[in-house]
């Protein structure tokens, strides 16, 4: 795979549209291949977006999170387990900014765009096996941990832990590379196949006090609060790009390779009434949820730039739009790739195509919390006015 070089003149949305191209040309074969995105994670390197996010005085591009989830979006549309790894890298980097002390941050964001860090994830606070112990200085992490997207080929870890005896979650950025922590390529889902989302086992890991993110810490204030909401606005533009990309493949096969059925009586698949009403059904879908994604971009990016200024009603506001874009993806995207076969036809479900990926990796995805309990929050403010309490899935 041919790589972009850092000193290219495009702009990232240029940038990120030619390496669009480059992942999709095989992008069907990674899917069955599974395992690790090597060529595809290092072409990212290469590129410099994985510092989009950072702030221009440490070495990033500057992005907002609008361009940035942009690019998610981008990527999803021919390969979301490329859009996964890169949409959680920057929240990540998100991760240790609301949760920690400049003085620890802005170095590891210097060291990021400088080397092109990738960040791993092995932050899941529903597993509870991994706990930490006390001694002067620094924690040591024993357990195992799962769903560790891109912990794989990453040189820094964001990784969580239950302090003993006290139960406190403890969260931590170390380098993947250190000694006693053990990756495992045990991720054989159904979807996301390239996301690299299996275990990591933590065997006496020594943690620096310095490198815990305890001040202002997880989930302390409106602003540190976002953490969760940017996981689930990437969730959003994941789903949304997964749902166009189903679409344009579609239409290009039942333009190209189907064939009208025989009762219908009209000389072209274009011309077939029903298809013509799937197409337009899905156009609906497409348009509708289109506009909640960016809004809910828009309000982040506003939200992001009031820092610490921020208040529990803005940001519960925002989890309310950020909420409903969650709600209303799922569905229309489920409800798209699950029947663009009706479009497409038998042939179209011959192996090599493997057009039931975007389904798959949809249906994979939006398992990461039940969509049910965002609807209850919902109904709750449509009813009565409450916001939704922050928590690492709200």
């Amino acid at each position: 795979m041919t790589s972009l070089p850092q000193t290219s003149v495009l702009t990232p949305l240029q940038i990120a549209r030619q390496l669009a191209l480059q992942f999709a040309a095989d992008a069907a074969e990674r899917d069955s291949r599974g395992g690790t995105p090597k060529q595809e994670r290092d072409a990212l390197r290469a590129s410099g977006l994985l510092a989009l996010i950072i702030p221009g005085q440490y070495g990033g591009l500057g992005a907002s999170w609008s361009e940035t989830l942009r690019i998610v979006r981008e990527f999803a549309r021919v390969d979301s387990s490329i859009a996964h790894v890169f949409g959680f890298q920057h929240l990540l980097l998100a991760t240790v900014q609301l949760f920690g002390r400049p003085e620890q941050w802005q170095p590891w964001f210097e060291q990021t765009a400088r080397k092109q860090w990738f960040w791993g994830n092995a932050l899941n606070p529903l597993d509870t096996r991994t706990v930490a112990q006390r001694f002067q200085g620094w924690r040591e992490f024993s357990g195992r941990k799962s769903f560790c997207s891109g912990a794989l080929d990453s040189e820094m870890l964001v990784a969580s832990a239950r302090d003993v005896p006290s139960g406190e979650l403890l969260i931590g950025a170390i380098p993947t590379a250190r000694s006693g922590i053990i990756l495992a390529g045990d991720w054989d889902n159904i979807g996301q196949r390239q996301t690299d989302s299996g275990s990591t086992t933590f065997e006496r890991v020594r943690v620096e006090d310095s490198e815990l993110l305890l001040d202002p810490g997880p989930l302390s204030t409106p602003f540190a609060c976002l953490r969760p909401l940017i996981a689930q606005l990437i969730f959003c533009h994941i789903f949304l790009g997964l749902a166009e990309g189903a679409f344009e493949e579609a239409r290009h096969y039942t333009l190209k390779e189907a064939r009208p059925w025989f009762r219908s009586g009209v000389e072209h698949i274009g011309d077939d009434p029903y298809v013509l009403a799937r197409y337009g059904e899905f156009w609906l879908g497409l348009e509708s949820i289109r506009p909640l994604v960016e809004l809910a971009s828009d309000q982040l990016d506003q939200a992001w730039h009031k820092g610490s200024r921020l208040t529990e009603d803005e940001r519960g506001r925002l989890a309310v739009a950020i909420a409903t874009a969650k709600v209303a993806t799922t569905r229309v995207g489920l409800d798209l790739t699950s029947r663009l076969f009706e479009v497409t036809g038998a042939r179209a479900t011959h192996a090599a195509l493997r057009l039931d990926r975007y389904w798959r990796n949809l249906r994979t995805q939006t398992l990461h919390d039940p969509v049910d309990y965002k609807l209850r929050e919902l109904g709750d403010w449509a009813l009565n006015r409450h916001l939704p309490s922050p928590s690492f899935y709200s």
